[in-house]
């Protein structure tokens, strides 16, 4: 479960969530809390908490409850980054069931311990399965820097794989630990690709490869702006210094500004300046439609563009999605009269709208709301997610050269 669904399981005690995590599904009232208890221990910091999510990953596999239980135990392992799990993190590799292996990589990674050659020859043994589980064991490669003589050649195979999904792990591994960067032209291409998973993971491939020469596509790219920001920032990270960190800015504070007419588009994603298309395509799953329809929010003429604003706020300002857009456009197009819904978008804590809060610190910017200082301070210094507090620390330096 993502971190920003917390607020699912915030209601779960602890004690509670102890009590019915190794229950039988049969004596639980509600057999979903079991799951949902062992997310909410992935939350908590106790050595019991952690020593339950270790016994959850022996959990059988037949029984449909014990079998999503463990899943999500293994999942809350990696968030716990403890080095005591990964005992019991490896010896899931060796099960059947897919998605539990795959759980497990991703925790693997995320705890980040380097692994011995016996953990990483075990982690190569699992790359012959479903597509999702080849695709997470060449991530764990690039991510925890494996460079082995059988791995290389063993991922370089699957370079041309036919799904995007391996090949283009395939090829950020080997431009990361090889430096072989040309390897990522197609996936540069796969950014405009008109399926929208096909964009999705290419972003994050690319931002596994670490090539501060694929930032300006990964900018331009119509897929979300926090997946965007997050290879953003990955590669930045990889590539900075104090001498040249500064380079990067300009690229960053387009891609978080997000204006969507700076954005590449198939003319499929293009949408007519009609308010009920407009409405329509933003409620699209596709990203690149729901950008399509922003654009054109962009270009109308202005009291149209507020009369949809007004339309959209009463009835869809609770969806998330609506929510980052509409304040998106108030900020891009300086709408005064609507700065009650930056206010109100910055103010916003649930973390579902983290996206608004950083559309909204740059329409302060852009509105001069030296009113909301105290707050942008606040989130400069203490937002733990960097896309919100680098905006924060743009917008201030901005307002105070007005």
């Amino acid at each position: 479960m993502a971190e920003r669904f917390d607020t699912l399981v915030q209601g779960l005690s602890e004690e509670f969530a102890l009590s019915i995590l190794l229950e039988k599904t049969s004596l639980v009232d509600r057999p979903s809390d079991r799951y949902f208890a062992a997310t909410r221990l992935g939350i908590s910091d106790t050595d019991a908490s952690l020593n339950a999510l270790i016994e959850a990953t022996q959990l059988d596999t037949v029984e449909l409850y014990d079998r999503i239980t463990r899943r999500k135990a293994i999942e809350a392992l990696g968030r716990r980054k403890s080095l005591k799990a990964i005992p019991a993190l490896y010896d899931v590799l060796k099960c059947s069931d897919s998605e539990a292996v795959i759980n497990s990589l991703y925790s693997i990674i995320r705890i980040s311990q380097k692994p011995t050659v016996d953990e990483q020859q075990q982690i190569l043994d699992v790359i012959e399965g479903e597509v999702t589980q080849t695709r997470a064991v060449i991530q764990a490669h690039t991510r925890l820097g494996i460079n082995s003589e059988q791995a290389v050649a063993t991922i370089e195979f699957l370079c041309d794989h036919e799904s995007a999904l391996v090949s283009g792990a395939a090829r950020a591994y080997l431009a990361r630990v090889l430096g072989r960067k040309s390897l990522l032209k197609p996936l540069i291409s796969q950014l405009t690709d008109s399926v929208a998973g096909k964009r999705r993971s290419a972003v994050i491939d690319l931002g596994d490869a670490e090539s501060d020469e694929t930032l300006d596509a990964i900018v331009c790219a119509p897929v979300s702006m926090s997946l965007r920001a997050k290879s953003a920032f990955q590669i930045i990270s990889s590539n900075e210094n104090h001498v040249n960190r500064k380079r990067f800015d300009p690229l960053i504070k387009k891609l978080l500004i997000d204006n969507p007419l700076g954005l590449e588009y198939r003319p499929e994603w293009q949408c007519s300046q009609n308010a009920e298309q407009i409405e329509k395509n933003l409620s699209h799953r596709d990203e690149a439609k729901q950008y399509g329809a922003a654009a054109s929010l962009m270009l109308i003429e202005k009291n149209e563009c507020l009369d949809i604003i007004s339309s959209m706020e009463e009835r869809l300002w609770s969806d998330y999605v609506t929510h980052y857009y509409l304040t998106m456009i108030v900020g891009l197009r300086a709408f005064h009269e609507k700065s009650y819904l930056v206010r109100s978008a910055l103010a916003e804590t649930t973390p579902q709208y983290a996206k608004s809060r950083v559309a909204a610190a740059w329409a302060c910017l852009s509105l001069g709301l030296n009113d909301q200082l105290e707050i942008l301070h606040e989130l400069s210094e203490n937002s733990q997610w960097i896309p919100l507090r680098w905006s924060c620390q743009q917008v201030i330096d901005g307002l105070a050269e007005c």
